[in-house]
């Protein structure tokens, strides 16, 4: 049987005429990041900003169990329109955690990652995260494996995470001084006992810092995941930053902190606000030329599906997904093909946008939301949008700097204006909105508020629809459409 026909969720295809070794998969590589690391990245859309435009991740909630307490979390609430670490609408053994995954990979063909993230800890309840691993390998073999951890337990799995291949592990560290750990953390079980205040705090900082020097010398890629709490590690998350960085982590994510009422946290009760999304980045911004950034995260649910800002979880309950499943490899086979051509597309497109933004001399910068659906592309309508993708172009060149979440403006043809100031407020500080497609009226009031919205460059690469606004605003020469 011939593999199926696949196109990126972008809408447009690819335009090569074919897949010649100069625009393959592999010129996207960083040129600071040696071949062996982008090896395991390219494909993992939590670890490579560039790989998060084709390729999905999946969690599978196996792991309920917990051995801390944070003030942040609370494990029993569950909305299904909610994007919150710990949240799952249901939870699985081992066995329907394979038959999902199948289901899964036939129907999601930019599936390359399998992570499990709770909706406890994957290390503290560890048999199951172990046997849904060992069955999956088994299954898909070419899937990516990951897990995300509290740390406590890391130390106890390091060499049965080697034997399983497991190469990238996300540790959430949010304070290196135990002092400001035990506002953070009411308590820990460990080794039978449960520790407060600051002597559990000590105990889980020493845990996380162990296991992280252990996965760092044994070549496994680490992720450290930091929640920003105003007042209480904002500041602090700069030494975060050094000493994982001296320790050898890959990247570090700054997450803000999630602390509506109606989750019951222990912050969302007590009136702990989260950050502003300027904080957020003004804060990136001091950590600059530290641990390197991961400014893509989404805060995924533990039992999340497809793209990164494009979960269908709800799609693959297990009461929609058959008894028997048989895994089929010729869509992802199929759609791999497509990326590797259209990646390499864009790598030279984002090139040539970056070098025409220095070019401009103008030593400005200009923060642009961009309307995407996938494939690194301006192709979502505005009105569509339940997240914006925020770039910064500057003498430094185009970067992604974060995203911006809203609620969908445009339902079955009309827009509500509450909807709309909404989502209004949460581009605070933009400069440019670029979407596929936008009507008078939202455009008007973005323009009200000092925002731009165009829709000129729909279906264009993002950097280089990016690098024409810019040029027009700072005297440059754009560049051609590449679309």
């Amino acid at each position: 049987m011939s593999a199926p026909k696949i196109s990126l969720q972008s809408e447009t295809t690819a335009k090569s005429a074919g897949c010649a070794s100069s625009t393959c998969g592999s010129s996207a590589r960083p040129s600071d990041m040696e071949p062996a690391i982008w090896e395991k990245v390219k494909d993992h859309p939590c670890y490579s900003e560039e790989a998060h435009h084709y390729f999905a991740r999946m969690h599978v909630a196996v792991a309920p169990a917990c051995n801390i307490q944070c003030n942040y979390c609370n494990r029993k609430f569950d909305c299904a329109n909610e994007s919150r670490p710990g949240v799952v609408s249901e939870k699985l053994t081992p066995d329907q955690a394979v038959r999902k995954v199948i289901a899964v990979a036939n129907e999601v063909p930019q599936l390359s990652v399998l992570g499990i993230a709770g909706p406890g800890d994957a290390c503290f309840d560890w048999h199951k995260t172990k046997a849904t691993f060992e069955r999956i390998v088994n299954e898909i073999p070419d899937l990516k494996l990951c897990i995300s951890t509290n740390g406590l337990a890391l130390p106890d799995h390091v060499a049965e995470l080697c034997d399983m291949n497991v190469d990238h592990v996300t540790i959430t560290v949010n304070m290196v001084d135990p002092e400001v750990g035990a506002r953070i953390y009411p308590w820990i079980f460990y080794k039978h006992r449960r520790y407060t205040g600051v002597e559990a705090a000590r105990i889980l900082h020493e845990r996380q810092m162990l296991g992280l020097e252990m996965l760092t010398a044994r070549g496994i890629l680490t992720k450290i995941n930091s929640v920003m709490i105003p007042g209480v590690n904002d500041e602090h998350l700069i030494e975060v930053n050094k000493w994982v960085k001296e320790r050898g982590a890959f990247l570090h994510n700054i997450m803000p902190l999630i602390s509506n009422r109606e989750h019951g946290t222990h912050y969302g009760l007590t009136g702990q606000r989260g950050p502003k999304a300027m904080e957020l980045k003004a804060l990136q911004d001091r950590l600059d030329g530290g641990a390197k950034l991961m400014r893509h995260c989404r805060q995924c649910r533990a039992d999340a599906v497809g793209l990164l800002g494009d979960d269908r979880g709800q799609e693959f309950t297990l009461g929609q997904i058959s008894d028997e499943v048989t895994y089929d490899a010729s869509r992802r086979d199929a759609y791999r093909e497509v990326v590797a051509r259209e990646r390499g597309d864009r790598a030279v497109a984002k090139s040539e946008a970056t070098e025409l933004v220095k070019a401009a001399g103008s030593g400005k910068s200009l923060l642009v939301a961009v309307a995407s659906k996938g494939g690194g592309r301006v192709n979502a309508h505005f009105g569509h949008a339940r997240e914006f993708q925020v770039y910064e172009a500057s003498p430094k060149g185009i970067s992604l700097v974060g995203h911006r979440t809203v609620e969908q403006y445009c339902l079955g043809g009309w827009g509500e204006d509450a909807t709309l100031k909404g989502v209004i407020a949460a581009l605070e500080g933009i400069d440019v909105v670029l979407c596929a497609k936008i009507g008078d009226c939202p455009k008007a009031q973005l323009r009200g508020a000092g925002i731009r919205a165009m829709d000129d460059y729909g279906y264009e690469h993002i950097e280089t629809a990016i690098s024409t606004v810019y040029a027009a605003e700072f005297g440059a020469k754009p560049l051609a459409a590449t679309a």
